[in-house]
This record gives structure tokens, sequence and C-alpha cells, in this order.
């Protein structure tokens, strides 16, 4: 059949050809912006250290966001006039770019603001030539814009630089909880907290210092004293047995 074609309408032939080609790779595209989401559960953050619980790059984003809808919350009901739809975007896609880099350990990223502005031209460049190899020409401008640094001046932009902080805090408490030895998450612990305060004047920030930190810290976990008398009675008991 498709010899006849070219014989009888080769020039209709080939137009159509071309456009159920040039369809399939649009396809292709989008189908590997989809595929790449699975990928983001795949890629943990603070790798090449013990972790009790692991996070992925997926889950934080999804984490981000969630708390992200509870500040925002608290700033419109003290007046505030959050523009919805731009927060979700910014916390959504906030680290969509680490599916190229790859998660960074906090204290190395922040180590020094040029090192920090060559990481965001690095994962601005590899995302940039993403969006254009895989979003059909329609979509570009709006993905590249969706995937840009997030964390700016605007009332969503603070937002999402507190709430991806105040993960960042959970995640190192939870692994202090559990009494990882590793020093690194007390250093984690403590950037995520003096970032949280660069922003004490914003009604969010205050509530969450004033009421959900308070709460955080009066959940139980055991304190190397209290391990060492427990280790300690445990031996005691089973030599008297």
């Amino acid at each position: 059949m498709e010899k006849v074609f070219l014989i009888l309408n080769a020039g209709f032939f080939v137009i159509q050809s071309f456009e159920i080609r040039k369809q399939q790779v649009i396809q292709l595209g989008i189908h590997h912006y989809f595929k790449s989401l699975s990928d983001l559960e795949k890629i943990y953050r603070c790798p090449g250290k013990f972790k009790f619980q692991e996070h992925s790059v997926a889950s934080h984003s999804f984490k981000v966001t969630k708390i992200a809808q509870f500040l925002g919350t608290v700033e419109e009901m003290n007046g505030q006039k959050v523009d919805w739809r731009l927060l979700y975007e910014k916390a959504l896609n906030h680290d969509y770019a680490e599916l190229f880099t790859g998660d960074i350990k906090t204290p190395v990223k922040y180590a020094s603001k040029e090192l920090k502005r060559l990481f965001n031209e690095v994962e601005e460049e590899m995302t940039r030539k993403f969006v254009e190899k895989e979003f059909p020409p329609e979509f570009q401008k709006i993905y590249l814009g969706r995937f840009k640094e997030g964390k700016d001046d605007t009332l969503e932009g603070r937002i999402l630089s507190v709430a991806d902080k105040i993960d960042l805090l959970y995640e190192s408490f939870g692994e202090i909880q559990k009494e990882n030895p590793e020093p690194l998450f007390m250093e984690i612990y403590e950037e995520a907290l003096s970032t949280i305060l660069l922003f004490k004047e914003m009604t969010c920030v205050q509530y969450f210092l004033d009421h959900i930190l308070p709460e955080m810290l009066r959940e139980r976990f055991i304190e190397q004293s209290e391990l060492t008398a427990i280790t300690e009675r445990m031996i005691d008991e089973s030599r008297n047995q």
C-alpha cells in the first residue's frame, strides 16, 4: 500500500507520513517527562550516609508542597494574598533539576555563595536542554518557567524557602531522634533552622516557631545518657539471670 500511495500521490503521502512521525516524536518527548517522574523516586536525599529512613526527591517534593500549603494558609488567614497556583507550581517543581544532578548535601551546596551559584547554573542549563529536547515548542516556555529557581522575594518564593527547610529539619530530626551517630544530621538540622529563622518576620514562621517546633521537641527520644543507662541495666540484668 505504501508503494501505491507513493506512485499515485507521492506528495500527499510524504506530508502525511511526516506528520505521523512528527506526532510520534512529540508523544515520545512527553512520555520521557512522565517517565522521569518515577525516576525521582529512586534519587535519595543525602546520599552516601547511613540513614534509618530514606527520603527520595519525589517524596520530598510532595512533603514540601503540603507544608507550603499550610504555611500559605496561615499567611492568608492573616491578611496576605497568596497566589496559590504559583505556590503549588513552585513547590511541586522546585527540585526537578536533581533528576540530572542528584541530591547535593546541604552543607556542601551552601558552603559558599559562589558554589551555590555554580550549582544553580548547571541545573538551569541541564533543565533547559531537557525541555528543549523533550517538550513540544508550544509547552517549552511554560515549563522553563515552572522549572526555574522558585525561591525568590515573592511571598510564594519565601514560603517555598521555609517549607523546603522545614522538611529538611524533620528529616534530620528523625535521624537524631533515632540516635543516628552521624554528626552530619546535626549540622543539617542547625543549617535548616538557621535558614528558617532568616524569615522570622513572616507570620507562618512565627506560627511554626511558637507552636509546631516546641511540639516536635516534646516528642520523646533517647538521649545518649539515657541510652547508656538502658544498656547498663540490660547487661546487669543479663548477668544476674
